[in-house]
């Protein structure tokens, strides 16, 4: 409903599991995935996995959104090619920025949530 609601966005498909989401980004050719990392047969990080890795989907993008804020599910999500990486606490406004902001974003940026982004670098320091 949130993306929605948002005038320069349109929802082009919603999958139900990590199958049929990689499924649905060859089909619908949408700029941005937004996915979770517990999804029924296939998970977030594989299927974020398999979109990145295919030539035909080059440029469809992939914010994870996740209950799950670890280290662990940060780093395999961004390794697998995710372009960022929010909970699913962050604000409506944040979200919806963040979608443009990756939407948008050249190769190497990404959108991270704040307190993922600030425990990943105390951690490697």
């Amino acid at each position: 409903m949130l993306v929605s609601s948002a005038r320069d966005m349109d929802v082009v498909g919603q999958a139900g599991t990590g199958r049929e989401a990689v499924e649905l980004a060859r089909t619908a050719r949408a700029d941005l995935v937004v996915m979770d990392i517990r999804m029924p047969d296939l998970d977030g990080i594989e299927a974020t996995r398999r979109i990145a890795a295919d030539e035909d989907l080059a440029g469809v993008r992939v914010l994870v959104l996740t209950t799950y804020d670890t280290d662990e599910h940060i780093v395999e999500a961004l390794r697998a090619g995710a372009s960022g990486f929010l909970v699913k606490d962050t604000r409506p406004a944040e979200l919806l920025d963040a979608i443009r902001t990756v939407a948008a974003g050249g190769p190497g940026e990404s959108r991270d949530s704040p307190a993922a982004t600030v425990r990943m670098a105390s951690r490697s320091s």
